[in-house]
């Protein structure tokens, strides 16, 4: 791979808000990308950021600017915005590079405070951004209080003197359909938002999207009918004036611990700070950046320094607008966008602070030519070689790494990769170069090494310095630079919409570099000139006196002696030995190579005919066709009617019983699909990076191969890769490799992060057949080889194929691929009964379960609580609807609550949750407190929701309802988001392409007491109707228990806050005297009630609430339940004990499925007949 290393991601803030409800809870964290076509964020600046972007590199005609809103009379714009903002006309810059299809307005301004902005107007869309980048990062954090970068991030979220409700910003995001986020790199942290715009009337949202006028007010009277004006508002503040109020210290810094500590467990973290760790010790690379409780309270304290101060002076000393760079997306007119951002962002005060760099070396003599052995958490094994190299950053033009990391990690013919995978020795490769900071960056080279490359890495690594010296050899290569930058620009002219909080957040870091501001869309994506000078002084970097290595095993080589500081990794470190430097010198000079290594050959899947036939269109059509319907197959097929991009994605689902109908069964199935996808790495590589990707897939209910991409070549790539399904070869070393990574697959899974855990023991009870781990893990040590060649072709003997041809294909072309599919497969028709249905457990009414597991991993110190509640069918009562209000109206109070106030943890999460015909509501909790004392506080926050929806007014509850059917009627950004929106509707036999219209309709119907009553029967905790089930991963650790000076000074952080939520007035001095003078932790509860009740005259129903939530804040609160709950043994009948009032704990997940009922299957919308093309369409 070009880009294959991940760094943990930028300390990312609020994850329940920021992403969807599945990536929510995944949040991968990864890092800078190595060889990156469009960076986000700080991509290149830090070695920590937000997500993978690989670069897709293509080729096309040359990049003609597209002149649009050519600047108007200076005399006009003066009349329009006033003396002030003409004044910034003269430094406007609007002729941007942009794709082919970009129909948006473009415009660069610097505000009087030297704040830089990019403003992005596009008429058509529904939601709107904006995203604030400031160069300061956690290179900047003093080196006796790291983490405070971080810390300053999460702090500036907590209130401002203009909006002083800590959670009045998001909030009001929320009432908006929005959300917020933010992250902390090393030289750049990143703030940024999304909010929608009212949608047109649902009942007309078949036809309707919302609207794409703007209408043509005053800048004065649109910010009354924009929700982007309240936002910007809000947002500016953070820059202008941040409270950080005293009450917020504590609770947000445990925010910080907590997401730290989520972390210590994750190889991904361990490894990437063992890497700074051992850096120069004078380079900030080598600092610890999330931070934590000891390093941003305790160690401070301990010192006498006034942790508030801190805080305020960096923010003031770091944050300046000269160093910031602002992006605002919205439907608003560029003139209207620039008002508004002068009015706000001019109150930031500009320091004229310098732009930092750091000339200093990151590895000095002391760190190069070394070797550490690491201990990971999970069972894995890499080689890392990584050299000193220089800051790319104004290469943009040539970018020479990119030639480096293409040529060293391919994994075509001739390629490192596939000469040490026939050696048996590695399963994978990637390289690529990285920016740390303005003055220093690294190059490094990574090997997922087998058992025998492990034992061979000093082979693997002189086969590597074998390919440089080459690569150093000849001369660089015109031809390849040339095929880079082909595919580049291909793939910028045809670049689609991102969702705007992504488009926003990337371009604001974008910013921070030193493109020509012409090119700020196109700089980082196209490679626009072959540089052999350029390419051969990044050459000399990859020397064999600038480099070092890391080797990563359990237990190889043993004997580990030092532990990281922060992270405990176990390892140690030696100078390379005399011998071995020789060895690779000798490799590196020696002119007589393996003839397995050379460049690859030219690239045959470069897209040449890019021909795309536009149609005016006056509605885009909502659902594709089917135009073949038999016992044997059923294609749909879609014509690209609004994204016009030469690109299209064909979908091939082969239905058949066999794949899961067992253990073994699945083992085998999923051995077939890692063989297969093993076989093609060297061919499809090319198609890879020239856009053209494929995916092979086992599930319970058959196989699917998708191919996405450019569609030139599309075809070619189908034939292979349904041709190596059908004649795969399974060689015994490829077998034995394969499953080993399966069987250290299964391991680990245990040791991930337990909310990472939790979802796949949750799922098992709503799933009629479901394996888990360790019931494959029991299969794996006796299925062999020659088992998986007489079990695969049976997958093919025998199914239904239903294929979706969608985008810029010709039905002509859509029924060709399917007779490739059945020519190549050729299987035969399956019986309709055979063919599997879809349906879930029904929980019996009025059941309270609860399943526990302890978590493997004796270190990790997080249990984890999915609590979840089964309200049926989602296709009767209008049930999905209202799961989705509840969800958009507990999204916002639920994270506050449990995250904000009680502090339970970092990870909380609350939403919906479908499962084929399973619908119902979640809350997932990943803490250091204990599960049952977390389902006790869920069932708090339950109750005391409940009152709030009573109490709800109408205008709040209907808020909610538009937002969430402006979320439902999102339009789509691009041709995979509609692409996927079809296959999932495909998959799913439901087949109703119009459920996002349907849903909008339903909310619309829906009123508040539809509300109550579905919460008072299917939530509420105190319903005899509603069905629970809560997952408990109990941790096997405990986390070191707080002093009483620190349980004290937590206890009336968390008072203060609760007092000031229920607008109780107090004096602070005489709250810190009712806690100094309590003897002990435990009398604090009985301490606050007398003084609630004595001193602040409350009434005993307030003082109640309010004690019970310093309860919780404590940690004492009543968690609820029984101490000895009822036993579900392997043969108990779940619907006996269905209606007890209290817990009954599960023992056997099987057992207590075969007691379940089970759910009529899903069934088609509508009969697939009415689907059926009639009209002659090309």
């Amino acid at each position: 791979m070009r880009i294959a290393r991940q760094y943990p991601l930028a300390q990312l803030r609020r994850t329940h808000i920021s992403l969807s409800p599945a990536a929510r809870l995944i949040a991968c964290y990864t890092a800078a990308s190595l060889h990156c076509s469009a960076p986000l964020p700080s991509a290149t600046s830090s070695p920590q950021t937000r997500r993978i972007h690989q670069h897709t590199a293509r080729q096309a005609p040359p990049i003609t600017p597209t002149y649009r809103n050519i600047r108007r009379n200076f005399a006009t714009q003066t009349s329009i915005m006033g003396e002030e903002l003409a004044r910034s006309a003269a430094a406007r810059i609007e002729d941007l590079e942009r794709p082919q299809l970009d129909d948006r307005s473009y415009r660069v301004i610097t505000l009087q405070n030297q704040l830089e902005v990019l403003l992005i107007h596009e008429a058509g869309t529904d939601k709107a951004s904006a995203a604030l980048d400031v160069n300061v990062g956690s290179f900047n954090d003093a080196d006796d209080m790291p983490g405070i970068a971080h810390a300053v991030e999460h702090l500036l979220f907590m209130g401002t003197e203009k909006y002083p409700e800590e959670n009045a910003y998001n909030k009001y995001l929320t009432t908006h359909g929005g959300h917020s986020n933010a992250f902390t790199a090393s030289t750049s942290t990143n703030y940024y938002f999304e909010l929608s715009y009212p949608s047109s009337s649902p009942s007309n949202s078949k036809a309707a999207t919302p609207s794409a006028s703007t209408v043509n007010l005053s800048a004065s009277k649109e910010k009354d009918n924009s929700p982007l004006w309240g936002a910007l508002d809000r947002f500016g503040q953070f820059f202008i004036a941040p409270l950080f109020l005293e009450d917020t210290l504590d609770r947000e810094i445990k925010a910080v611990d907590s997401e730290n500590k989520k972390n210590l467990q994750s190889d991904q973290w361990r490894l990437h700070q063992l890497n700074k760790a051992l850096a120069n010790p004078n380079h900030p690379y080598c600092h610890f950046s999330t931070g934590s409780w000891k390093t941003l309270h305790d160690d401070p304290i301990a010192r006498g320094v006034k942790i508030r101060d801190e805080f305020i002076k960096f923010h003031s000393t770091n944050y300046s607008a000269n160093r910031m760079k602002l992006v605002v997306l919205g439907r608003e007119s560029l003139d209207t966008l620039e008002e508004w951002v002068e009015e706000i962002f001019k109150k930031v005060p500009n320091k004229d602070l310098s732009r930092r760099s750091w000339d200093i070396p990151v590895y000095t003599e002391n760190e190069l030519l070394t070797q550490t052995f690491a201990k990971p958490v999970l069972e894995s094994r890499s080689l890392e070689i990584q050299f000193a190299y220089r800051d790319e950053e104004d290469l943009y033009e040539s970018q020479p790494s990119r030639y480096l990391s293409h040529l060293i990690g391919h994994e075509g013919p001739g390629s490192i990769l596939a000469h040490i995978k026939a050696k048996g020795w590695a399963n994978g490769l990637g390289a690529g170069g990285s920016t740390l900071c303005p003055g220093s960056g690294l190059f490094s080279i990574s090997v997922k090494l087998t058992e025998e490359g492990l034992k061979n890495y000093k082979e693997v690594a002189k086969i590597v310095f074998q390919y440089i010296g080459m690569m150093r050899e000849k001369e660089p290569q015109k031809w390849i630079v040339d095929e880079q930058m082909r595919i580049s620009e291909v793939e910028f002219r045809f670049k689609q919409k991102s969702p705007p909080s992504r488009t926003a957040s990337s371009l604001a870091g974008i910013m921070q570099k030193p493109y020509d501001r012409k090119m700020l869309l196109s700089g980082p994506a196209v490679i626009r000139k072959f540089d052999s000078q350029r390419i051969n002084e990044a050459l000399s970097y990859l020397r064999p006196d600038n480099f070092r290595m890391t080797i990563v095993s359990q237990d190889f080589p043993g004997g580990w002696d030092r532990k990281e500081k922060w992270y405990g990794t176990e390892h140690k470190v030696e100078k390379l030995s005399e011998d071995f430097l020789a060895e690779i010198k000798a490799a590196f000079e020696s002119k007589e190579r393996s003839a397995e290594l050379h460049f690859p050959h030219k690239n045959e899947f470069i897209p040449s005919r890019l021909d795309v036939e536009k149609k005016e269109i006056t509605q885009p059509s909502k659902e594709p066709k089917l135009i073949r319907h038999d016992d044997n197959v059923r294609i749909w097929w879609k014509k690209d009617d609004q994204f016009w991009v030469p690109k299209a994605n064909v979908h091939i689902y082969l239905r058949t019983p066999i794949t899961n109908v067992t253990p073994r069964v699945a083992l085998m199935s999923t051995l077939y699909r890692e063989l297969v996808t093993d076989a093609l790495v060297e061919y499809s590589y090319d198609a890879d990076i020239s856009g053209l990707v494929y995916d092979f897939t086992n599930h319970a209910n058959g196989i699917s191969v998708t191919v996405s991409g450019y569609n030139d070549k599309l075809h070619v790539l189908l034939e292979k890769v349904l041709t190596s399904l059908r004649d795969l070869e399974i060689k015994q070393d490829r077998f034995d490799i394969i499953r080993e990574r399966i069987t250290r697959s299964l391991r680990n899974w245990d040791y991930g992060q337990p909310f990472h855990q939790v979802g796949t023991y949750s799922r098992a009870f709503k799933n009629e057949k479901s394996w888990m781990n360790e019931d494959l893990a029991k299969e794996l040590d006796s299925v062999t080889a020659e088992d998986v060649r007489q079990f695969y072709p049976q997958i093919l003997a025998q199914g239904l194929i239903e294929v979706l041809a969608h985008g810029n294909l010709y039905k002509e072309e859509a029924l060709k691929f399917t007779d490739l599919v059945e020519r190549t497969l050729r299987p035969k028709k399956l019986a309709a009964n055979q063919i599997p249905i879809r349906r879930n457990l029904m929980w019996p009414t009025g059941c309270n379960f609860i399943y526990e597991k302890q978590l493997k991993d004796p270190a990790n110190v997080n249990h984890c609580i999915e609590y979840s509640l089964y309200a049926g069918d989602d296709r009767e009562n209008n049930t999905r609807a209202k799961l989705m209000l509840l969800t958009q109206m507990t999204d916002e109070p639920c994270f506050n609550q449990l995250r904000t106030i009680e502090q339970l943890g970092y990870v909380v999460f609350s939403g919906q949750s479908f499962a084929d015909t399973w619908a119902g509501y979640r809350i997932l909790i990943q803490s250091e407190k204990d599960c049952r004392y977390l389902e006790g506080r869920i069932e708090n926050f339950l109750n005391t929701f409940e009152k709030a929806l009573q109490e709800m007014s109408e205008s709040d509850f209907e808020d909610h309802k538009r937002a969430m059917i402006t979320k439902r009627l999102t339009k789509l950004k691009n041709l995979s988001q509609e692409d996927m929106r079809f296959w999932n509707h495909i998959y799913s036999d439901a087949y109703d392409f119009l459920l996002a219209d349907t849903d909008a309709e339903n909310l619309d119907k829906i009123t508040k007491k539809d509300m109550v009553d579905f919460y008072a029967q299917y939530i509420s905790p105190s319903s005899s109707k509603r069905s629970k089930l809560s997952v408990h991963l109990q941790a096997q650790s405990k986390p070191k228990e707080p002093t009483l000076d620190e349980k004290k000074k937590s206890a009336l952080a968390a008072v203060q806050v609760i007092l000031t939520e229920h607008k109780i007035e107090h004096k602070a001095e005489d709250l810190q005297a009712v806690v100094n003078n309590a003897p002990t932790a435990e009398s604090l509860p009985d301490t606050f009630s007398s003084y609630f009740l004595e001193a602040l005259k409350i009434t005993p129903d307030v003082a109640s609430k309010v004690l019970d939530e310093t309860k919780a804040a404590l940690g004492v609160a009543d968690t609820g339940l029984p101490a000895e709950p009822a036993i579900l043994g392997d043969s108990a009948d779940a619907k006996s004990v269905s209606d007890a009032s209290h817990p009954v704990i599960i023992k056997d997940i099987h057992a207590f499925k075969a007691n379940m009922q089970v759910s009529a299957g899903i069934r088609p919308v509508k009969n697939l007949e009415e689907f059926m093309e009639v009209s002659e369409k090309l």
